[in-house]
C-alpha cells in the first residue's frame, strides 16, 4: 500500500519533468553512451497553457476589449421584481422598502410621496412644494408588482380611529 502511494507520488513527480527531459533523450547514442539511441519519451498527458487559453497570440489585448462585457451589468437599471423566502420555513417574506414607502388602500390600489419631498425645501418655491405635498397612485403593473413584493398580512384590512386615509380606501368613480 505504501509503496504504490510512493510509486504514484514520484511518478507524478517525474510526469511534471518530463517535457524538460525530452530534449536530452533526442541526442545521439555515442553522446549519451554504449548502444542503440534511446526512443524519445511520449508526451506529457498535462502541459501547462499560456494565459490566454486557446485564443490566438495578438497585440496586447486594449483596455475597451476587456471591459466590454462588463458595461452591459453595469449599464442597466436594477429591478426589484424579487421576493423573497425565508430559510426555515420557505415562507415568503415582504421587502421592507415597499412596506416604508408606500401604502395599500383597501381597494387594492398602492399610494407613494412624490420623489424629493423632503429635500432641497430652502430652494423650492411654494407651489413646488405644495405639488410635492400631493401622494401619487401607482398605475395597474406597479400594483402587481407591489403585490407580489408584499405579503397577505400588509393586504389586510385595518380599522383605526380617525384614520386620515379612510375616505381614500374605497374606490368610488376612480379608473385606473
Amino acid at each position: 500500500m505504501a509503496a504504490a502511494a510512493a510509486r504514484g507520488a514520484v511518478s507524478g513527480i517525474l510526469r511534471r519533468w518530463a517535457p524538460r527531459a525530452l530534449p536530452l533523450s533526442a541526442l545521439p547514442a555515442r553522446c549519451v553512451g554504449h548502444g542503440p539511441a534511446p526512443a524519445p519519451l511520449r508526451a506529457p498527458l498535462w502541459a501547462p497553457r499560456p494565459l490566454g487559453g486557446n485564443r490566438p497570440q495578438t497585440a496586447a489585448p486594449s483596455v475597451l476589449s476587456s471591459v466590454t462585457p462588463l458595461l452591459p451589468s453595469i449599464l442597466q437599471q436594477p429591478a426589484r421584481t424579487l421576493t423573497y423566502y425565508g430559510l426555515r420555513k420557505g415562507k415568503r417574506k415582504s421587502v421592507k422598502a415597499v412596506v416604508k414607502r408606500f401604502l395599500r388602500l383597501h381597494n387594492g390600489l398602492w399610494v407613494r410621496r412624490k420623489a424629493g419631498y423632503k429635500k432641497k425645501l430652502w430652494k423650492k418655491s411654494a407651489s413646488q412644494k405644495k405639488r410635492l405635498r400631493e401622494f401619487v397612485l401607482c398605475n395597474r403593473t406597479q400594483c402587481k408588482l407591489l403585490d407580489k413584493m408584499t405579503t397577505s398580512f400588509w393586504k389586510r384590512r385595518n380599522w383605526y380611529v380617525d384614520y386620515p386615509y379612510q375616505k381614500y380606501q374605497d374606490r368610488t368613480n376612480l379608473q385606473v
